[in-house]
């Protein structure tokens, strides 16, 4: 990605964000300028993969070469952009780390991040790649808050620091508060602390949010940069970082990163699958992998880590990676149910879904399907049997069966499908009731319980006819005679004839309630009316709740959220409906593949570089909002691709 005379708004809309698969990450824009309260080069999970902190704000950095001092740091302020280091980027490269490169006539330097895999250290290498000599000056910035929120100047945070040994200071923001050490090569440091006062995060102003800040300097560091030389900069948590020197952190990561995908040819679906690594994370608790549904605010979920891994984990056959998440999950099972969240500080998980335990089925179905492990479903059937008897007898959040066979749930206040948008105690989309996605994913869950008893010799007959039966009532109480199907319903009392994307899932699981005439029109509405080349829809233009728009507060943006607005990982539930429809002919794989090359525009060169956005707008899709990288949305993309070749 190259510029000639950049504006502030084309290198400061634009993000990377590097992870070190224990939840902690460094992130910001391409020029260097933190746009958002969650940006940092160092943002430590101390609880992997929880309790994020952001730690190190940034650098300001400054060139010198001969009389000439030129910063190539930038940084918004009320009313002014300062220092104005923006306008001297002339390259940006995502491939594998993020690697931008500032120049004038008279420098020209690279400055580049990664994270050192399971640590929470960041290394920032500075190399001189011009003709001339010159002197690197560099500012880190630090703070010490938790990375929802901001920080104001305080008597509280001390940022105390003492030299610990040669080329290393240990920095404690407050008392009791984790030390952060920072590592210099080749360099002088001259202390002179200081307050960095109101800088201004507009990404965080856009989500009707504060976005003012206070950060903190502890000093300066000064450099001699020859021509081909590198300096370095670490920040860490940890005092004792892995032995070696950061050129050898480099060589490894960039190792493991080649092997991430190494059976794919180089193109789109090779860096997909490199970046959908991003979300996969230790989770400490239980001593297993986890997925985090999306950077930069989210942590793992059930609902979204089930759906994910189906693209991240499981069709790309890491097959000890997919096991251990499902012990993660699995673990915590209490009354038939999977957990939906594991809250950021550690307290007790949340079981406020109705789904997620029924992704579980899928996931375990395609793991069995990519894997054939009959020895990993027979350890975790017992838990299986579990969840079908619990439901069937009932749970909580009144989760039942219907004589109808169909799975009911809700109560008031309460959002347990994936359309869970809530503001205080209002629900903007309540879904009590039978949903459609509920109801085909409950079939599924029984036909693929029936499926792989059958594989280790239990009885399932009973579980079949019970399938049978929900089958027969899907069809008849979700088929709208307009060709499409209703979104909720209670038997006899209600039905929601909405035209939302829900509806896919009849077609795209394992097993379809549907008949192939009752796909084939399905998929045309969906397509006419949902369809867009980000995604689909969550709902029809024609609705008059409709949402053009995702913006402005958090009440405007929840109402927007299942209202109209696109969402990224269904362009890969679809995708898959289609290819089950036209029977994964030569034809409709290259479909697939022609239609996957608005979302890798975005992935190169939009927002999140080499990151695929969770939402977009749902009037005229192009700019992606919420989470610049979200794990289904790259999951379902891989999971889509992968079936076409």
């Amino acid at each position: 990605m190259t510029f000639q005379q950049p504006d502030f708004e084309s290198v400061s809309t634009r993000e990377w964000i590097v992870t070190n698969g224990i939840g902690g990450y460094a992130s910001s824009s391409i020029c260097g300028a933190n746009t958002r309260r969650y940006h940092g080069l160092l943002v430590a999970a101390l609880h992997p993969p929880t309790d994020r902190k952001v730690l190190v704000s940034g650098i300001e950095e400054k060139i010198i070469t001969g009389k000439e001092e030129i910063f190539i740091s930038s940084n918004q302020y009320p009313g002014a952009i300062h220092p104005e280091g923006y306008r001297l980027v002339k390259n940006f490269s995502r491939d594998p780390f993020p690697i931008t490169e500032f120049s004038s006539s008279s420098f020209s330097i690279t400055k580049a991040i990664f994270m050192i895999y399971g640590s929470n250290t960041s290394v920032v290498e500075y190399e001189n790649t011009g003709r001339n000599h010159c002197q690197l000056v560099l500012t880190p910035l630090f703070a010490y808050r938790d990375y929802h929120h901001l920080s104001r100047e305080s008597t509280d945070l001390e940022f105390s620091h003492k030299i610990a040994g040669v080329e290393k200071l240990k920095i404690r923001p407050m008392p009791g508060a984790p030390v952060v050490y920072m590592y210099h090569t080749g360099s002088h440091f001259q202390p002179n602390g200081d307050w960095y006062r109101d800088r201004e995060y507009q990404r965080e102003a856009e989500r009707g949010l504060d976005i003012h800040e206070d950060v903190r300097s502890i000093g300066k560091l000064t450099c001699e940069l020859s021509p081909g030389e590198k300096k370095y900069l670490v920040f860490s948590v940890e005092e004792s970082i892995p032995d070696g020197t950061p050129d050898a952190w480099k060589t490894f990561e960039l190792l493991r990163l080649k092997e991430i995908a190494a059976d794919q040819k180089e193109g789109f679906l090779k860096d997909l699958m490199i970046s959908g690594d991003q979300f996969i994370v230790w989770r400490l608790s239980s001593r297993s992998y986890s997925i985090i549904a999306g950077y930069h605010w989210f942590t793992d979920w059930g609902r979204d880590t089930m759906i994910a891994m189906r693209g991240l984990v499981i069709a790309p056959g890491k097959k000890q990676v997919a096991e251990s998440i499902f012990r993660t999950f699995l673990t915590y099972l209490d009354r038939g149910m999977i957990p939906n969240r594991f809250p950021d500080q550690g307290e007790e998980p949340e079981y406020n879904t109705i789904d997620a335990t029924l992704w579980l089925f899928v996931a375990l179905y395609e793991y069995f399907e990519k894997c054939k492990d009959l020895t990993f479903i027979s350890e975790i059937f017992p838990s299986l049997t579990s969840i079908i008897e619990c439901h069937d007898q009932g749970t909580r959040y009144n989760i039942h069966v219907t004589p109808e066979g169909l799975l009911c749930g809700g109560e008031a206040k309460t959002q347990l499908t994936w359309m869970d948008a809530k503001v205080g105690d209002h629900v903007v989309t309540p879904r009590q009731g039978c949903a459609v996605e509920i109801n085909a994913l409950w079939y599924n869950a029984l036909m693929i319980y029936a499926h792989l008893g059958e594989k280790i010799g239990k009885p399932v007959n009973d579980i079949r006819e019970k399938a049978k039966l929900t089958k027969g009532f899907f069809r008849h109480y979700f088929l709208n005679p307009a060709g499409y199907l209703n979104d909720v319903l209670i038997p006899g009392q209600f039905t929601d004839d909405a035209i939302r994307p829900n509806q896919i899932y009849a077609i795209s699981l394992p097993f379809s309630p549907l008949q192939q005439p009752e796909c084939e029109s399905v998929l045309k509405i969906v397509e006419e009316h949902l369809y867009t080349d980000y995604g689909l829809r969550s709902v029809s233009p024609s609705h008059p709740d409709f949402k053009s728009i995702y913006k402005g507060d958090q009440w405007e943006r929840d109402h927007a959220y299942h209202q109209g607005t696109v969402w990224g990982y269904l362009w890969g539930e679809y995708m898959l409906a289609y290819l089950k429809v036209h029977n994964y002919s030569k034809e409709a794989k290259s479909h697939v593949v022609r239609s996957s090359r608005t979302l890798e525009n975005h992935f190169y060169k939009e927002d999140g570089i080499h990151a695929i956005s969770e939402i977009f707008d749902g009037g005229s899709p192009s700019r992606g909002k919420g989470c610049i990288q979200q794990a289904w949305s790259v999951g379902m993309t891989i999971k889509a691709l992968l079936a076409c070749y």
